[in-house]
């Protein structure tokens, strides 16, 4: 069978796992940029980051009270002090202003250096000076013993200089960031993030918030897919509205080629008469017409082109993704998280887990109620997932409105897709059920 005749709607319906391969199958990291640790939240490193200084770099106090040596304090109790002598103060991000001498201390705040001479530092409760108070005393009473290295953040004791801290193909966290900026990192070495054009085509469609003519219906599409792009780490931007003429489909997508790795398309995927999306990914590249065996979403476009095609001749051989998703906006939704997002996450540089770039986290829970499908598709049903301590498995998965493609209630007030698998018509109230979670999506 030619991809023509897929394209006028024949060839075989393919299984989301063989769909899925050939949406991923030659594509790599893109190259690496160097951006500020604060800049990388999301991205993927590209290459190690190593510590340029230790951590701490020098031996500093954990707590606000006093540096002593600890032979002086050795025997101190509250019924007997020891009282020594303050020579001075060490505030953070100063240097002490002397050493600390047999038979005496210096106050010290937390996060300072501690002074020469001192190994122990001794916490302001366990002395008798008052907190809180400027005015340094002259002397002051030790109440309790502390060993050697007592409150002492040692040099190096997180990190040494020189050590590898964060490894390549690491995903950046904010606890990441900062342990490379406290190693003394100003840049690093991340995947570039990918560029994603999301275009929305259909005459009914107006932007959220126009007025609304007869026949006429909200955009809903382009914010969800920005979104969902940029939940992904993408850089989204929105080419508009294509109306069903294929002249203007096939300029916007040209545009939107020229300045993407990832063109995304939310309508038009079928083979109706007002159906161009196809035609227009024949126009720049190669393309696959499927019907996946998946539900909601069976229709699913994927082409691959080169910016050059479209007229970006500062980099014409940079390979372009394109995907034309089902308008119904709930198909949409969870044809991006199965085969855009896992595509995102691989161009961002992210290890596979479970086989998929960027796979969600699955749990496994018993349903609430019965629940039904159509025939030879997986289905992806919007539910929530819920702790119910009387039940083995501590989980319960409770459908989160109706089912339809169209109904963005539900959507909404999902935490997770329950995936009930193509031979089955569906499963039963008790029955158990693996969810895929999206962390973060729901209402």
């Amino acid at each position: 069978m030619t991809s023509r005749d897929m394209l006028v709607g024949g060839g075989a319906t393919l299984r989301l796992e063989d769909a899925l391969r050939r949406v991923l199958d030659g594509w790599s990291a893109l190259p690496a940029e160097e951006v500020g640790p604060d800049e990388a939240l999301g991205q993927v490193l590209a290459a190690p980051v190593v510590a340029s200084t230790s951590l701490p770099p020098w031996d500093n106090s954990a707590m606000d009270g006093y540096a002593v040596r600890s032979a002086d304090v050795a025997h101190a109790s509250p019924g007997t002090p020891v009282r020594l002598r303050v020579l001075g103060e060490v505030a953070a991000g100063h240097v002490p202003p002397r050493a600390v001498t047999p038979g005496s201390a210096l106050r010290i705040m937390t996060g300072a250096m501690v002074p020469e001479g001192s190994d122990s530092i001794v916490p302001v409760e366990d002395t008798d000076a008052p907190p809180g108070v400027a005015e340094l005393p002259g002397v002051v009473g030790i109440r309790a013993p502390a060993p050697p290295g007592a409150n002492v953040r040692s040099a190096g004791e997180d990190v040494r200089s020189g050590a590898l801290v964060l490894a390549a193909g690491r995903l950046v966290g904010p606890a990441a960031i900062a342990l490379a900026a406290a190693a003394g990192a100003a840049r690093v070495s991340v995947h570039r993030r990918p560029r994603v054009g999301i275009l929305a085509t259909g005459d009914e469609l107006m932007p959220a918030g126009t007025p609304l003519p007869p026949a006429r219906i909200h955009d809903s599409n382009t914010p969800a897919l920005l979104a969902q792009a940029r939940a992904s780490g993408a850089v989204a931007t929105s080419f508009g509205i294509a109306p069903d003429e294929p002249a203007s489909l096939r300029e916007r997508l040209a545009t939107a080629v020229a300045e993407s790795d990832v063109v995304v398309l939310s309508g038009g995927v079928s083979v109706g008469a007002h159906d161009h999306v196809r035609d227009a990914f024949s126009s720049l590249g190669t393309v696959d017409f499927w019907r996946v065996a998946i539900q909601p979403g069976k229709p699913l476009a994927f082409g691959r082109t080169l910016a050059g095609r479209a007229g970006d001749r500062t980099d014409p051989d940079r390979p372009v993704a394109l995907f034309g998703l089902p308008g119904n906006p709930v198909s949409a939704f969870v044809t991006f998280e199965l085969f855009v997002r896992p595509l995102l996450r691989l161009l961002l540089g992210e290890q596979p887990r479970e086989g998929v770039p960027g796979a969600r986290r699955r749990v496994r829970g018993t349903l609430t109620e019965a629940v039904s499908k159509a025939p030879g598709r997986r289905a992806f049903l919007r539910v929530r997932v819920e702790t119910d301590p009387s039940r083995p498995d501590g989980l319960v998965v409770r459908p989160a409105g109706a089912q339809g493609s169209h109904v963005l209630s539900a959507l909404a007030a999902a935490d997770g897709l329950a995936i009930v698998p193509e031979e089955l018509p569906g499963l039963p109230a008790g029955g158990e059920v693996d969810v895929l979670m999206l962390e973060g999506e729901g209402a």
